[in-house]
C-alpha cells in the first residue's frame, strides 16, 4: 500500500474545481498510524519524549478540533477501525473520521490557516498512510 499524507497541488486543485459550488462537504478521513511518530523533520515541535503515532495524532487532534470548530465545521464522527468487510485484505485503517465542512472554500481556508500550520506536523509524524475523500450529499 502507498503512503499518502499530504494532497498534491493537482488534486488540491481537482477538488476545488469539483466542489467549490457543492455547497456542504464532509471528509471521510481513514489513516493508519506509525508504530512511533516520526518527528526528524518536525524538531520545532517534537515532544520531550517518543510518542506512539496513535498518541500523536491525539495530540494533534486535541489543537486541531478547537480550530476546526473556529472555522464552523464539526466531527461528525469518528472511531477505530481495522480491515474492510468488503475490500482488500491488504489495506487495513487504524482509525477513521468524517469531518463536515460548510464550503470546499472554508475547508481549504481551514487547511491554510497559520494557527492550523503550527500543530498540522503533529499530523505528519503520526500517520504511515491516509486517505482524505470528500463527500457531497445525494438522493439514493
Amino acid at each position: 500500500m502507498e503512503n499518502y499524507i499530504h494532497t498534491t497541488q493537482k488534486q488540491g486543485q481537482a477538488f476545488f474545481m469539483d466542489y467549490h459550488q457543492k455547497g456542504k462537504v464532509v471528509m471521510l478521513n481513514l489513516l493508519r498510524f506509525r508504530e512511533v511518530a516520526d518527528y526528524s523533520d518536525l524538531e520545532s515541535i517534537r515532544p520531550e519524549e517518543d510518542l506512539s503515532g496513535r498518541a500523536a495524532y491525539m495530540l494533534y487532534a486535541k489543537n486541531a478540533i478547537p480550530l476546526l470548530e473556529k472555522a464552523g465545521s464539526k466531527v461528525l464522527f469518528s472511531g477505530n477501525c481495522s480491515g474492510f468487510l468488503i475490500g482488500p485484505d491488504e489495506e487495513k485503517w487504524d482509525y477513521m473520521l468524517l469531518v463536515e465542512h460548510e464550503s470546499a472554500a472554508q475547508f481549504i481556508a481551514f487547511a491554510q490557516d497559520e494557527a492550523y500550520l503550527k500543530i498540522a506536523g503533529h499530523r505528519t509524524a503520526a500517520l504511515l498512510s491516509s486517505r482524505l475523500l470528500p463527500i457531497t450529499q445525494s438522493k439514493l
